[in-house]
């Protein structure tokens, strides 16, 4: 194959197909509504699987990464942890992981992810930057809901994506979900990438990209979730980055302004910082939506910059009395046929 001729959707069907073909066995549902369109329940009215989480975080990058599950020490804590690397990691990530898309339809609010938005292309200018276009004729669509969505809500996404409705694949991951935590943990490479992008880094600047991120318990409901699963990547996650900058670009700043520590609200739990500021995400600053550490490679100049650190006791604090739900969620990854031991 040679570069940028796959296309997005493509790939990351073939990854679905291998879920829906093991639908029961990894706690998943798949159904097919009156318009034609798929849907894949991955935790709405299922318990989901930690295989299948890992299974969609690669569906979200568009078939154009890998997702292990292993294991890390954060303090007192071991965590099921997802290992992520990507190829194309600027198209992976900002083409097709990032959920860039607010879904707003006939009353149905979601954010969604993955290769569809490489069709639809709501981020016009984000697209003609990554300078791709996807001609594919079927659409995978990653929705972060605990809704399905109708058939008159999926009819208009395929008409937005430009195919068919037998021609969409929608999957719906509520956050508190066994499904969302994994796929969440498996975001932190983009999570990296999207700061890095916001700072200037352009998207033929990265080359490789590569993280490891702790998987949150599931919470009892999707706001607190929404906290937990963000801890684990602001105050758990480490990225590393291969970059070929441009002339004059300063990587030892942005390196430094490209973890969460460079917010001035770095150091509260996610869920306490979102509802001291009446749960307004307008009210969060952006910059804390970054790894908690972060390495970068200049292949150029072959220096190295590194910032920002993992916060263990920050995590202990969002955990809370959710221990026991960690012990529960490594043993289920006890089977996992990838679990290698990493230590920070």
């Amino acid at each position: 194959m040679t570069e940028r001729s796959y296309r997005l959707n493509d790939c990351a069907l073939e990854r679905l197909e291998s879920v829906m073909a093991r639908q029961e066995a990894l706690g998943c549902e798949v159904r097919e509504q009156d318009n034609g369109a798929t849907v894949v329940d991955a935790g709405v009215n299922v318990p989901g699987s930690v295989e299948a989480g890992r299974l969609l975080g690669e569906v979200c990058m568009g078939g154009l990464g890998s997702v292990r599950i292993s294991r890390v020490h954060l303090g007192d804590l071991t965590f099921p942890a997802a290992v992520v690397a990507t190829r194309d990691v600027a198209l992976a990530t900002l083409g097709s992981q990032l959920a860039g898309w607010r879904l707003k339809i006939d009353g149905y609010v979601a954010m969604a992810s993955g290769p569809a938005r490489a069709l639809a292309r709501v981020e016009q200018d984000l697209f003609d930057e990554l300078g791709y276009h996807d001609d594919s004729t079927v659409a995978v669509l990653v929705i972060e809901s605990r809704e399905i969505p109708p058939p008159t809500v999926t009819s208009k996404i395929a008409g937005l994506c430009g195919v068919s409705p037998a021609d969409l694949y929608c999957v719906v991951v509520p956050t508190a979900s066994l499904c969302g935590s994994v796929q969440i943990a498996s975001r932190i490479v983009e999570v990296g990438v999207h700061r890095l992008h916001q700072l200037g880094l352009t998207p033929p600047e990265f080359r490789r990209g590569y993280g490891v991120a702790p998987v949150a318990p599931v919470a009892d409901s999707d706001a607190k979730a929404m906290g937990l699963t963000n801890d684990c990547i602001l105050y758990g996650g480490s990225t590393f980055f291969f970059v070929r900058p441009q002339e004059g670009r300063d990587l030892a700043s942005i390196v430094q302004r490209a973890v969460s520590s460079h917010s001035p609200q770095h150091g509260t739990p996610f869920y306490q910082l979102f509802k001291s500021v009446g749960f307004d995400f307008y009210k969060v600053d952006p910059a804390l939506f970054s790894p908690a550490e972060m390495t970068v490679n200049d292949v150029t100049t072959k220096d190295i910059y590194h910032a920002g650190a993992v916060s263990p006791q920050i995590l202990s604090e969002s955990i809370g009395s959710l221990r026991t739900r960690l012990l529960s969620l490594l043993d289920a990854c006890k089977m996992e046929p990838y679990e290698e031991l990493f230590r920070f």
